[in-house]
Protein backbone atom coordinates (compact mmCIF):
# COMPACT_ATOMS: atom_id res chain seq x y z
CA UNK A 1 0.00 0.00 0.00
CA UNK A 2 0.99 3.59 -0.91
CA UNK A 3 1.47 6.38 2.15
CA UNK A 4 2.42 9.51 1.72
CA UNK A 5 3.66 10.97 5.02
CA UNK A 6 3.15 14.93 4.86
CA UNK A 7 4.62 17.95 7.12
CA UNK A 8 2.69 20.51 5.86
CA UNK A 9 4.19 23.62 4.12
CA UNK A 10 5.51 26.48 6.42
CA UNK A 11 7.80 29.42 6.00
CA UNK A 12 10.43 31.08 8.69
CA UNK A 13 8.47 34.14 8.79
CA UNK A 14 4.95 32.85 10.21
CA UNK A 15 7.29 31.65 13.37
CA UNK A 16 9.70 33.81 13.47
CA UNK A 17 10.03 37.54 12.92
CA UNK A 18 10.68 38.02 9.69
CA UNK A 19 13.50 40.22 9.76
CA UNK A 20 15.72 37.69 12.28
CA UNK A 21 14.25 34.67 10.68
CA UNK A 22 17.38 33.79 8.58
CA UNK A 23 19.49 33.73 12.58
CA UNK A 24 16.71 31.00 14.33
CA UNK A 25 15.71 29.54 11.28
CA UNK A 26 15.85 25.45 12.49
CA UNK A 27 15.54 22.89 9.86
CA UNK A 28 15.53 19.44 11.70
CA UNK A 29 15.26 15.99 10.49
CA UNK A 30 11.71 14.99 10.97
CA UNK A 31 12.59 11.69 13.52
CA UNK A 32 9.44 10.73 14.68
CA UNK A 33 7.68 11.02 10.99
CA UNK A 34 11.10 8.85 9.62
CA UNK A 35 10.65 6.11 12.42
CA UNK A 36 7.09 5.54 11.32
CA UNK A 37 8.14 5.75 7.72
CA UNK A 38 10.91 2.96 8.73
CA UNK A 39 8.22 1.07 9.97
CA UNK A 40 5.83 0.81 7.26
CA UNK A 41 8.84 0.03 4.69
CA UNK A 42 9.38 -3.27 6.78
CA UNK A 43 5.85 -4.33 7.03
CA UNK A 44 6.48 -3.58 3.51
CA UNK A 45 4.71 -0.88 2.45
CA UNK A 46 5.53 1.79 -0.22
CA UNK A 47 6.49 5.61 2.03
CA UNK A 48 6.90 9.05 0.30
CA UNK A 49 8.01 11.98 2.89
CA UNK A 50 6.64 15.19 1.12
CA UNK A 51 8.10 17.91 3.74
CA UNK A 52 6.92 21.28 3.85
CA UNK A 53 10.02 22.94 5.08
CA UNK A 54 11.32 22.78 1.23
CA UNK A 55 8.06 22.55 -0.63
CA UNK A 56 5.33 24.62 -1.17
CA UNK A 57 1.57 23.79 -0.69
CA UNK A 58 0.92 23.64 -4.00
CA UNK A 59 3.79 21.26 -4.79
CA UNK A 60 2.70 18.89 -2.05
CA UNK A 61 0.06 18.12 -3.92
CA UNK A 62 1.21 17.92 -7.06
CA UNK A 63 3.31 15.23 -5.28
CA UNK A 64 0.27 13.61 -4.01
CA UNK A 65 -0.95 13.26 -7.31
CA UNK A 66 1.58 11.89 -9.03
CA UNK A 67 2.26 9.30 -5.85
CA UNK A 68 -1.49 8.37 -5.29
CA UNK A 69 -1.13 7.38 -2.37
CA UNK A 70 -3.85 5.47 -0.73
CA UNK A 71 -3.35 6.86 2.90
CA UNK A 72 -1.67 10.23 4.00
CA UNK A 73 -0.23 10.64 7.55
CA UNK A 74 -0.11 14.49 8.31
CA UNK A 75 2.16 15.99 11.11
CA UNK A 76 0.68 18.70 12.99
CA UNK A 77 2.12 20.71 16.01
CA UNK A 78 -0.56 23.31 17.69
CA UNK A 79 0.90 25.90 16.08
CA UNK A 80 0.94 24.59 12.41
CA UNK A 81 -2.66 22.41 13.00
CA UNK A 82 -4.77 25.03 11.01
CA UNK A 83 -2.17 24.22 8.15
CA UNK A 84 -2.36 20.34 8.71
CA UNK A 85 -6.76 21.00 8.28
CA UNK A 86 -5.97 22.98 5.12
CA UNK A 87 -3.70 20.47 3.83
CA UNK A 88 -6.05 17.50 4.57
CA UNK A 89 -8.51 19.24 3.00
CA UNK A 90 -6.78 19.59 -0.15
CA UNK A 91 -5.76 16.31 -0.35
CA UNK A 92 -9.65 15.04 0.09
CA UNK A 93 -10.60 17.11 -2.63
CA UNK A 94 -7.63 15.34 -5.22
CA UNK A 95 -9.21 12.17 -3.69
CA UNK A 96 -11.83 11.63 -1.70
CA UNK A 97 -11.05 8.04 -1.39
CA UNK A 98 -7.60 9.09 0.45
CA UNK A 99 -7.71 8.16 3.86
CA UNK A 100 -6.30 10.73 5.89
CA UNK A 101 -4.73 10.10 9.57
CA UNK A 102 -3.43 12.95 11.95
CA UNK A 103 -0.57 12.66 14.02
CA UNK A 104 2.38 14.42 15.78
CA UNK A 105 1.79 16.73 19.42
CA UNK A 106 -1.23 18.77 18.51
CA UNK A 107 -3.69 15.33 17.96
CA UNK A 108 -1.51 13.73 21.09
CA UNK A 109 -3.00 15.80 23.08
CA UNK A 110 -6.43 17.20 22.09
CA UNK A 111 -7.19 13.52 20.36
CA UNK A 112 -10.92 13.44 19.77
CA UNK A 113 -11.19 17.14 19.85
CA UNK A 114 -9.60 17.21 16.67
CA UNK A 115 -11.86 15.17 14.75
CA UNK A 116 -14.79 17.53 16.17
CA UNK A 117 -13.74 20.31 14.44
CA UNK A 118 -12.19 18.75 11.45
CA UNK A 119 -15.26 18.72 9.18
CA UNK A 120 -14.87 15.79 6.71
CA UNK A 121 -10.99 16.54 6.08
CA UNK A 122 -9.42 14.29 8.52
CA UNK A 123 -10.51 10.20 8.54
CA UNK A 124 -8.14 9.63 11.74
CA UNK A 125 -6.14 11.14 14.61
CA UNK A 126 -3.31 9.13 16.20
CA UNK A 127 -3.75 9.90 20.04
CA UNK A 128 0.18 8.24 20.76
CA UNK A 129 3.34 6.65 19.01
CA UNK A 130 2.40 6.15 15.45
CA UNK A 131 5.16 3.69 14.84
CA UNK A 132 2.96 0.41 15.48
CA UNK A 133 -0.16 1.90 15.23
CA UNK A 134 0.01 3.08 11.54
CA UNK A 135 1.19 -0.50 10.60
CA UNK A 136 -1.19 -1.97 12.21
CA UNK A 137 -3.76 0.56 10.78
CA UNK A 138 -2.70 0.37 7.13
CA UNK A 139 -2.69 -4.06 7.48
CA UNK A 140 -6.67 -2.90 8.57
CA UNK A 141 -7.22 -1.32 5.68
CA UNK A 142 -5.69 -3.35 3.42
CA UNK A 143 -7.79 -6.52 4.67
CA UNK A 144 -10.94 -3.94 5.23
CA UNK A 145 -10.95 -4.83 8.91
CA UNK A 146 -12.86 -2.46 11.38
CA UNK A 147 -10.79 -0.23 13.27
CA UNK A 148 -11.95 -0.98 16.50
CA UNK A 149 -8.86 -2.93 17.38
CA UNK A 150 -6.19 -0.51 16.64
CA UNK A 151 -5.57 0.80 19.85
CA UNK A 152 -4.42 4.32 20.31
CA UNK A 153 -6.98 6.03 17.68
CA UNK A 154 -9.40 8.12 17.23
CA UNK A 155 -11.46 7.36 13.90
CA UNK A 156 -15.13 7.92 11.80
CA UNK A 157 -17.59 5.17 12.10
CA UNK A 158 -20.51 7.01 9.93
CA UNK A 159 -21.48 9.98 12.00
CA UNK A 160 -19.72 8.87 15.35
CA UNK A 161 -16.24 9.27 16.37
CA UNK A 162 -14.82 6.15 18.00
CA UNK A 163 -11.80 6.00 20.12
CA UNK A 164 -10.08 3.21 21.10
CA UNK A 165 -8.29 2.09 24.49
CA UNK A 166 -4.35 3.97 24.63
CA UNK A 167 -1.53 1.87 22.81
CA UNK A 168 1.36 1.34 25.75
CA UNK A 169 4.36 3.39 24.81
CA UNK A 170 6.89 1.42 23.57
CA UNK A 171 9.21 -0.33 25.47
CA UNK A 172 11.70 -1.97 23.54
CA UNK A 173 13.47 1.08 21.69
CA UNK A 174 16.28 -1.42 19.68
CA UNK A 175 13.41 -3.65 18.60
CA UNK A 176 12.72 -0.17 16.20
CA UNK A 177 14.59 0.06 12.47
CA UNK A 178 16.95 3.43 12.21
CA UNK A 179 14.62 6.25 10.59
CA UNK A 180 14.50 5.93 6.72
CA UNK A 181 16.39 8.93 6.34
CA UNK A 182 16.72 7.99 2.29
CA UNK A 183 13.44 9.64 2.33
CA UNK A 184 14.56 12.68 3.42
CA UNK A 185 16.38 13.72 0.19
CA UNK A 186 19.37 16.15 -0.17
CA UNK A 187 20.86 15.38 3.74
CA UNK A 188 22.63 19.27 3.32
CA UNK A 189 19.20 20.94 3.45
CA UNK A 190 18.55 19.79 6.98
CA UNK A 191 20.70 22.64 9.43
CA UNK A 192 20.24 24.16 12.62
CA UNK A 193 20.51 27.37 13.12
CA UNK A 194 24.15 29.00 11.58
CA UNK A 195 26.14 29.16 15.01
CA UNK A 196 24.70 26.33 16.30
CA UNK A 197 26.57 23.36 14.22
CA UNK A 198 30.24 22.50 13.68
CA UNK A 199 30.18 20.49 10.49
CA UNK A 200 28.24 19.37 8.07
CA UNK A 201 25.94 17.25 7.30
CA UNK A 202 24.04 17.66 10.92
CA UNK A 203 22.10 14.01 11.50
CA UNK A 204 18.75 14.18 13.82
CA UNK A 205 19.27 11.41 16.56
CA UNK A 206 17.95 9.90 19.80
CA UNK A 207 19.21 7.76 22.36
CA UNK A 208 16.11 7.59 24.53
CA UNK A 209 12.79 8.80 24.71
CA UNK A 210 10.70 10.15 27.46
CA UNK A 211 11.87 12.38 30.53
CA UNK A 212 11.70 11.51 34.51
CA UNK A 213 11.21 15.23 35.21
CA UNK A 214 7.86 17.22 35.94
CA UNK A 215 8.30 20.53 34.14
CA UNK A 216 4.78 22.02 33.69
CA UNK A 217 5.83 23.01 29.77
CA UNK A 218 6.84 20.07 29.00
CA UNK A 219 4.05 17.46 26.85
CA UNK A 220 4.94 14.47 27.34
CA UNK A 221 2.50 11.81 25.78
CA UNK A 222 1.54 9.68 29.05
CA UNK A 223 2.91 11.92 31.62
CA UNK A 224 1.57 9.75 34.26
CA UNK A 225 2.69 7.14 33.37
CA UNK A 226 -0.61 4.44 32.76
CA UNK A 227 0.08 2.61 29.64
CA UNK A 228 4.32 2.47 30.03
CA UNK A 229 6.93 1.96 31.56
CA UNK A 230 7.86 5.39 34.71
CA UNK A 231 10.73 7.74 33.48
CA UNK A 232 12.81 7.45 30.45
CA UNK A 233 13.37 4.78 27.89
CA UNK A 234 16.53 3.93 26.77
CA UNK A 235 18.38 2.54 24.04
CA UNK A 236 20.88 0.22 24.44
CA UNK A 237 24.23 1.22 23.49
CA UNK A 238 24.75 -1.58 21.39
CA UNK A 239 21.76 -0.22 19.17
CA UNK A 240 23.21 3.65 19.45
CA UNK A 241 26.89 3.06 18.64
CA UNK A 242 25.64 1.14 15.12
CA UNK A 243 23.04 3.76 14.24
CA UNK A 244 26.42 6.43 14.74
CA UNK A 245 28.37 4.26 12.69
CA UNK A 246 25.63 3.91 9.92
CA UNK A 247 25.22 7.56 10.01
CA UNK A 248 28.79 8.08 9.58
CA UNK A 249 29.03 5.59 6.63
CA UNK A 250 26.45 8.12 4.99
CA UNK A 251 28.29 10.88 4.91
CA UNK A 252 26.95 12.87 8.47
CA UNK A 253 29.73 14.50 10.04
CA UNK A 254 27.44 15.93 13.19
CA UNK A 255 24.95 14.45 15.02
CA UNK A 256 22.43 16.36 17.63
CA UNK A 257 21.49 14.18 20.17
CA UNK A 258 17.65 15.24 21.05
CA UNK A 259 16.73 13.50 23.74
CA UNK A 260 15.17 15.22 26.91
CA UNK A 261 18.23 14.75 28.79
CA UNK A 262 21.05 12.96 27.09
CA UNK A 263 22.57 12.82 30.49
CA UNK A 264 19.30 11.36 32.11
CA UNK A 265 21.04 8.41 33.76
CA UNK A 266 24.85 9.68 33.96
CA UNK A 267 26.47 6.15 34.29
CA UNK A 268 25.37 5.27 30.78
CA UNK A 269 25.86 8.61 29.22
CA UNK A 270 29.61 8.23 30.77
CA UNK A 271 29.88 5.02 29.02
CA UNK A 272 28.44 5.73 25.71
CA UNK A 273 31.83 8.72 25.87
CA UNK A 274 33.93 6.99 26.27
CA UNK A 275 32.48 4.25 23.63
CA UNK A 276 32.38 7.00 21.15
CA UNK A 277 36.27 7.90 21.95
CA UNK A 278 37.58 3.93 22.14
CA UNK A 279 36.45 3.18 18.60
CA UNK A 280 37.87 6.54 17.25
CA UNK A 281 34.76 7.79 16.05
CA UNK A 282 34.91 10.80 13.69
CA UNK A 283 32.38 13.46 14.47
CA UNK A 284 30.95 16.41 16.72
CA UNK A 285 27.97 16.49 18.28
CA UNK A 286 26.02 18.63 20.59
CA UNK A 287 23.47 17.10 23.18
CA UNK A 288 21.31 18.96 26.32
CA UNK A 289 21.28 17.69 30.10
CA UNK A 290 19.90 19.34 33.36
CA UNK A 291 22.31 21.19 35.33
CA UNK A 292 22.14 18.72 38.44
CA UNK A 293 22.98 15.76 36.41
CA UNK A 294 26.31 16.93 35.09
CA UNK A 295 29.72 16.99 36.53
CA UNK A 296 33.68 18.25 35.23
CA UNK A 297 34.30 13.89 34.67
CA UNK A 298 31.16 13.68 32.75
CA UNK A 299 31.35 16.94 31.01
CA UNK A 300 35.22 16.30 29.84
CA UNK A 301 34.69 12.86 29.02
CA UNK A 302 31.85 14.43 26.54
CA UNK A 303 34.12 16.86 25.17
CA UNK A 304 36.98 14.26 24.56
CA UNK A 305 34.45 12.18 22.76
CA UNK A 306 34.03 14.98 19.96
CA UNK A 307 30.92 16.74 22.02
CA UNK A 308 31.76 20.44 21.37
CA UNK A 309 28.17 21.65 22.36
CA UNK A 310 25.87 21.52 25.28
CA UNK A 311 22.49 23.25 25.84
CA UNK A 312 22.01 23.48 29.75
CA UNK A 313 18.23 24.33 30.38
CA UNK A 314 18.53 28.02 32.87
CA UNK A 315 14.76 28.86 32.19
CA UNK A 316 14.87 31.81 34.77
CA UNK A 317 17.20 33.59 37.21
CA UNK A 318 14.56 33.61 39.90
CA UNK A 319 14.11 30.50 42.46
CA UNK A 320 10.89 31.09 42.97
CA UNK A 321 10.19 31.18 38.98
CA UNK A 322 12.53 27.67 38.56
CA UNK A 323 10.11 26.07 41.80
CA UNK A 324 7.44 27.23 39.48
CA UNK A 325 8.41 25.51 36.81
CA UNK A 326 9.28 22.23 39.18
CA UNK A 327 12.69 22.14 37.65
CA UNK A 328 14.27 21.06 40.63
CA UNK A 329 17.61 22.89 40.27
CA UNK A 330 18.56 25.72 42.03
CA UNK A 331 20.57 29.18 40.70
CA UNK A 332 23.64 27.77 41.99
CA UNK A 333 23.12 24.35 39.90
CA UNK A 334 22.78 26.40 37.11
CA UNK A 335 25.75 28.13 38.03
CA UNK A 336 28.04 26.20 38.59
CA UNK A 337 27.15 23.66 35.57
CA UNK A 338 27.41 26.47 32.89
CA UNK A 339 30.95 27.46 34.77
CA UNK A 340 32.51 23.76 34.45
CA UNK A 341 30.68 23.20 31.06
CA UNK A 342 32.90 26.37 29.67
CA UNK A 343 36.01 25.54 31.48
CA UNK A 344 36.01 22.00 30.18
CA UNK A 345 35.98 23.50 26.48
CA UNK A 346 32.24 22.77 25.59
CA UNK A 347 30.05 25.58 24.15
CA UNK A 348 27.38 26.59 26.26
CA UNK A 349 24.08 27.29 25.17
CA UNK A 350 21.35 28.03 28.00
CA UNK A 351 17.57 29.08 27.32
CA UNK A 352 15.00 31.30 29.57
CA UNK A 353 11.47 31.49 29.46
CA UNK A 354 9.52 34.99 30.45
CA UNK A 355 5.62 34.84 31.23
CA UNK A 356 6.32 32.75 34.23
CA UNK A 357 3.00 31.67 36.64
CA UNK A 358 3.22 34.58 39.23
CA UNK A 359 6.61 36.18 37.55
CA UNK A 360 6.51 39.89 37.79
CA UNK A 361 8.99 42.51 35.28
CA UNK A 362 11.28 42.90 38.09
CA UNK A 363 11.97 39.34 38.03
CA UNK A 364 12.14 39.27 34.21
CA UNK A 365 14.83 41.73 34.14
CA UNK A 366 16.80 40.04 36.93
CA UNK A 367 16.78 37.05 34.62
CA UNK A 368 18.20 39.31 32.18
CA UNK A 369 20.95 39.70 34.83
CA UNK A 370 21.48 36.27 35.55
CA UNK A 371 22.09 35.25 31.87
CA UNK A 372 24.47 38.29 31.72
CA UNK A 373 26.08 36.50 35.18
CA UNK A 374 26.62 33.41 33.16
CA UNK A 375 28.07 34.49 29.95
CA UNK A 376 27.52 31.29 28.22
CA UNK A 377 28.19 31.39 24.97
CA UNK A 378 24.85 30.98 22.97
CA UNK A 379 20.97 32.23 25.11
CA UNK A 380 17.78 32.14 23.82
CA UNK A 381 14.78 34.07 25.42
CA UNK A 382 11.35 32.35 24.93
CA UNK A 383 7.85 33.06 25.45
CA UNK A 384 6.44 30.59 28.24
CA UNK A 385 4.25 28.13 26.07
CA UNK A 386 1.16 26.60 27.14
CA UNK A 387 1.19 23.58 24.68
CA UNK A 388 -2.06 21.59 25.13
CA UNK A 389 -1.00 18.67 26.97
CA UNK A 390 1.11 20.46 29.63
CA UNK A 391 0.56 21.63 33.32
CA UNK A 392 0.52 24.79 31.93
CA UNK A 393 -2.01 24.40 29.49
CA UNK A 394 -4.66 22.36 31.83
CA UNK A 395 -4.59 24.54 34.49
CA UNK A 396 -4.03 27.91 32.63
CA UNK A 397 -6.99 29.34 34.22
CA UNK A 398 -5.42 29.27 37.32
CA UNK A 399 -1.65 30.13 36.24
CA UNK A 400 -3.20 32.74 33.96
CA UNK A 401 -4.66 33.29 30.46
CA UNK A 402 -4.13 31.61 27.29
CA UNK A 403 -4.23 33.01 23.47
CA UNK A 404 -7.09 30.96 21.10
CA UNK A 405 -4.55 32.06 18.06
CA UNK A 406 -2.90 29.12 17.64
CA UNK A 407 -0.36 30.83 15.79
CA UNK A 408 0.87 32.21 18.55
CA UNK A 409 2.37 28.60 20.07
CA UNK A 410 5.59 29.17 18.76
CA UNK A 411 7.76 30.08 21.57
CA UNK A 412 7.76 33.54 20.55
CA UNK A 413 4.17 35.03 20.86
CA UNK A 414 3.57 34.94 24.29
CA UNK A 415 0.14 32.51 23.95
CA UNK A 416 0.24 32.46 27.78
CA UNK A 417 0.38 35.48 29.85
CA UNK A 418 0.20 35.11 33.69
CA UNK A 419 -1.60 37.16 36.20
CA UNK A 420 1.26 39.44 37.06
CA UNK A 421 2.28 40.44 33.53
CA UNK A 422 0.83 41.40 30.28
CA UNK A 423 1.76 40.29 26.65
CA UNK A 424 3.65 43.83 25.59
CA UNK A 425 6.04 43.39 29.33
CA UNK A 426 6.74 39.93 28.02
CA UNK A 427 7.91 41.33 24.49
CA UNK A 428 9.42 43.94 26.03
CA UNK A 429 11.70 41.44 28.56
CA UNK A 430 12.51 39.39 25.15
CA UNK A 431 14.03 42.33 22.89
CA UNK A 432 15.59 43.85 25.73
CA UNK A 433 17.18 40.40 27.25
CA UNK A 434 18.26 40.02 23.18
CA UNK A 435 19.56 43.73 23.28
CA UNK A 436 21.37 43.46 26.00
CA UNK A 437 23.19 40.13 25.73
CA UNK A 438 23.99 40.07 22.18
CA UNK A 439 25.26 43.86 22.31
CA UNK A 440 28.04 43.64 24.84
CA UNK A 441 31.52 44.54 23.41
CA UNK A 442 33.14 41.73 25.21
CA UNK A 443 30.55 39.11 23.14
CA UNK A 444 31.14 40.53 19.93
CA UNK A 445 34.71 40.89 20.56
CA UNK A 446 34.92 37.28 21.34
CA UNK A 447 33.15 36.37 18.24
CA UNK A 448 35.32 38.48 15.85
CA UNK A 449 38.02 36.59 17.11
CA UNK A 450 36.45 32.86 16.72
CA UNK A 451 35.83 33.23 12.79
CA UNK A 452 37.86 30.74 11.38
CA UNK A 453 36.33 30.76 7.97
CA UNK A 454 34.21 31.82 4.51
CA UNK A 455 31.03 30.18 6.47
CA UNK A 456 31.84 31.91 10.06
CA UNK A 457 31.71 35.23 8.69
CA UNK A 458 28.35 34.62 7.08
CA UNK A 459 27.26 33.19 10.35
CA UNK A 460 28.12 36.60 11.35
CA UNK A 461 27.39 39.10 9.04
CA UNK A 462 23.65 37.36 9.51
CA UNK A 463 23.69 37.56 12.91
CA UNK A 464 24.51 41.63 12.73
CA UNK A 465 21.77 41.76 10.42
CA UNK A 466 19.22 40.45 13.27
CA UNK A 467 20.97 42.63 15.89
CA UNK A 468 20.46 45.80 13.51
CA UNK A 469 16.79 44.86 13.81
CA UNK A 470 16.86 44.23 17.37
CA UNK A 471 17.65 47.67 18.10
CA UNK A 472 15.99 49.10 14.94
CA UNK A 473 12.84 47.89 15.64
CA UNK A 474 10.87 48.63 18.66
CA UNK A 475 8.19 46.40 18.35
CA UNK A 476 9.57 43.24 16.65
CA UNK A 477 8.21 40.44 18.62
CA UNK A 478 4.96 41.73 17.98
CA UNK A 479 2.95 39.28 15.79
CA UNK A 480 0.62 40.01 13.36
CA UNK A 481 -2.85 38.60 14.49
CA UNK A 482 -4.45 35.51 11.93
CA UNK A 483 -7.05 33.53 12.13
CA UNK A 484 -8.36 32.86 15.42
CA UNK A 485 -8.60 29.03 16.11
CA UNK A 486 -8.85 27.72 19.58
CA UNK A 487 -6.64 25.20 20.79
CA UNK A 488 -8.78 22.47 22.07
Amino acid sequence: MKCALVIPAWAPEEIFPARTAGSQINYWQPLGTLYVAACLQRAGHEVRLMNGAFLTHAEILREVTTFAPQVAGIYATTFGWPKALATAADIKSLDQGIITVAGGPYPMAVQARCLEGAGQCIDIVVTGEGEHTMVELLDHIVTGQDFADVKGIVYRRGPDLMKTPPRRLLEDLDALPFPARELLGEAARYLPPPATYRRAPVATMITSRGCNRRCIFCFQIDKRRKTGVRGVRFRGLDSVLAEIELLLKEGYREIKFLDDSFVADYDRAMQLSREIRRRNLDFTWFASACVNQVDRPLLQAMKDAGCWSVLLGAESGVQKNLNTLHKGSTLDQIRQAVHTAKDVGLTVSTPFVFGIPGETYEDGLKTIEFALELNPDLANFHSLTPFPGTDLYEHRGRYGTVSANLSDYTYQGAAFVPHTLTREQIHSLRQTAFRRFYSRPAFLWRRVLALRSLRDLRVALQGIRSLFWLWASRRLFRRTRGATTRPG
